[in-house]
């Protein structure tokens, strides 16, 4: 399995998160995702991902003009979109368990 189906199961859970943490942009976003390791995310990726999210009412989107000049597109998270990435925190965090618990050498699965 290569990193990109390991991955499609956690970016929406991560794209939340980031902007839980403050009004944001996407070529902002992604700066933050490469920062924190997903180096092979492209905006072909994380656009798709945006609009899913936007069109579940877990984000909202505003433009604005860019102090660089073209509008931009500025996403902010809803109250629906803190539920979801709590329940994903608690979901991804049990998972995460369970995997080390397997991939532990030697350690006990019972």
């Amino acid at each position: 399995m290569d990193n990109a189906q390991l991955m499609k199961g956690v970016l929406e859970g991560c794209v939340l998160a980031v902007i839980a943490r403050g009004e944001t942009y996407g070529y902002e976003i992604l700066g933050m995702l490469e920062s924190a390791g997903f180096s092979d995310l492209g905006e072909g990726t994380l656009y798709p991902v945006l609009t899913r999210l936007d069109k579940a009412g877990l984000i909202a989107c505003r433009k604005a003009k860019s102090p660089l000049g073209p509008v931009r597109k500025y996403y902010s998270i809803t109250d629906e979109g803190k539920a979801q990435l709590a329940d994903f925190r608690t979901r991804y965090e049990a998972m995460a368990q369970s995997v080390k618990r397997v991939l532990q050498e030697g350690g006990d699965l019972k």
